[in-house]
């Protein structure tokens, strides 16, 4: 498994299951462990629901740990070289800071931990599968803030996918996978 990889697809095309596989694999070597970092927060029952069945479905021995904001920081804490870890996922991690239900985006500390994750990525002791949505394959939304929004997790992805190794698109349950072509300025 190259050092990160990165599952993007629509909803329900089977990103999170495939992580799951792809942990399951790792994990099958004696003394390699998986965490999962889940960054969704249950704001009403319909998402209370979809995160218990998320943590129904995991895998026995996967651990949880859950940031909705800090992922850098959970991201450090829960590095090792024997340890993969799961990001599930970016889509709700970047809702929760540019969307939060309890307030105002948090723009600039946004832009922060994006940077910071940036230089993150490429001394992290862990691998990471991160996992998430590609939204921008739909009709434009009428809404300036939606529109920004698809653009930033647009930009988000791009950023992530260039600190990973391969990249796979879910379409119906299938994965397609590539390893990431290096740009000519990155190599």
């Amino acid at each position: 498994m190259p050092a990160h990889h990165l599952i993007v697809g629509g909803q329900r095309s089977g990103k999170s299951r495939h992580a799951e596989r792809l942990a399951l694999r790792w994990a099958r070597t004696p003394g390699q462990r998986v965490v999962v970092i889940a960054t969704a927060e249950a704001h009403d029952d319909e998402m209370r629901e979809r995160i218990a069945r998320h943590q129904a479905d995991r895998p026995e021995g996967f651990e949880t740990v859950e940031a909705p904001l800090r992922l850098c920081d959970a991201l450090r804490e829960a590095a090792s070289p024997d340890r993969l870890l799961v990001v599930d996922c970016l889509t709700l991690w970047l809702t929760n800071w540019l969307m939060p239900m309890d307030g105002e985006p948090r723009m600039e500390d946004w832009r922060g931990e994006c940077a910071e994750l940036q230089l993150l990525l490429p001394t992290l002791a862990s691998p990471v599968v991160f996992v998430s949505n590609e939204v921008g394959w739909g009709v434009m939304p009428m809404g300036r803030e939606v529109r920004a929004y698809v653009d930033d997790l647009g930009r988000l992805n791009q950023l992530v996918a260039r600190q990973c190794g391969e990249l796979t698109l879910m379409v119906a349950g299938q994965a397609w996978t590539r390893a990431v072509e290096k740009e000519e300025n990155e190599r």
